[in-house]
């Protein structure tokens, strides 16, 4: 699935948005601000670029502006004003600037610039996360070609993924990969900055990687936990055989961990298979 294809349901457009369910569906009634598709069991499906737009709205109704002015204005007015209401500072829209100009150079430097007076897990979460977010936004609603979010994602991923290795303390390891169907690792490796800080040892085994694998790196390496991510129910859902038989593979006293935005749906059925949900599964490292 790509990020073209994928559908939001509505508490997963709240979480993103910060908007509450109640408002969203008072916006599509009074307004029609956006029109989700109805799934078959009658559930709002939103688009990426709805929940972008969205997004924006937000942003701005989060600086005193009333929807009802804001959704008279044309969308590229909505996306650009927004844009200059980012919370948190706008740290990263020196980077959001230098991805837009394809300007590799420029934002190589920014990135290990910011990495070097923050640290490692802070950098990913000012900084990177929302990038991604941004960068995600923009392409969803055809204002940045698919090069400039492979060149962000290639200059970020690569920093961050170098700050993981050369931060590798003596703490218990944990094994960790995405989910087969799964290529989106920003949250996962921005997660890892902060379970890192926390005192673990990071393994990384990458994007969209079979579940047995996972399983034959985990009796080579012995870890003290084994983490997959997913950012889409999607991905869960066809991989849901793998990771019920996935807990009693793994070598004795190893945790099992999974994360991501498309846990939520079945958080009660992983967690009977015996995984951890997100940060729970990890807290401070256990001495080694």
């Amino acid at each position: 699935m790509t990020a073209e294809d994928r559908i939001y349901e509505i508490h997963e457009v709240a979480e993103l948005t910060g908007l509450q369910p109640a408002r969203l569906r008072a916006w599509e009634r009074r307004y029609a601000v956006v029109r989700p598709e109805r799934q078959a069991n009658g559930y709002r499906a939103y688009s990426a670029a709805q929940v972008a737009l969205l997004r924006a709205y937000a942003r701005l109704i989060a600086g005193g502006e009333r929807i009802g002015d804001l959704v008279e204005r044309p969308v590229d007015e909505v996306i650009a004003r927004a844009e200059g209401r980012t919370p948190g500072g706008m740290a990263h829209a020196p980077l959001l600037d230098a991805v837009k100009a394809f300007d590799r150079d420029r934002l190589e430097a920014l990135v290990a610039q910011q990495m070097s007076l923050l640290g490692l897990r802070a950098f990913a979460e000012s900084v990177a996360l929302p990038l991604a977010r941004d960068v995600g936004d923009l392409w969803a609603l055809g204002k940045l070609p698919i090069a400039a979010e492979h060149l962000a994602s290639e200059v970020v991923l690569h920093a961050l993924k170098g700050g993981l290795r050369m931060s590798r303390g003596g703490g218990p390891m944990i094994v960790a990969a995405c989910l087969p169907g799964e290529r989106h690792e920003w949250g996962l490796i921005a997660s890892l900055a902060t379970v890192q800080e926390m005192g673990w040892r990071i393994h990384y085994l990458g994007p969209d990687l079979p579940v047995e694998e996972l399983l034959e790196a985990a009796w080579t390496l012995r870890p003290a936990a084994a983490a997959l991510s997913a950012s889409h129910r999607a991905v869960v859902d066809q991989n849901l055989t793998a990771l019920g038989a996935m807990t009693v593979k793994l070598p004795p006293g190893v945790q099992a961990v999974i994360g991501g935005g498309g846990v939520e749906a079945h958080e009660r059925l992983l967690r009977s298979f015996g995984f951890r949900i997100g940060f729970e599964g990890f807290g401070q490292a256990p001495a080694s």
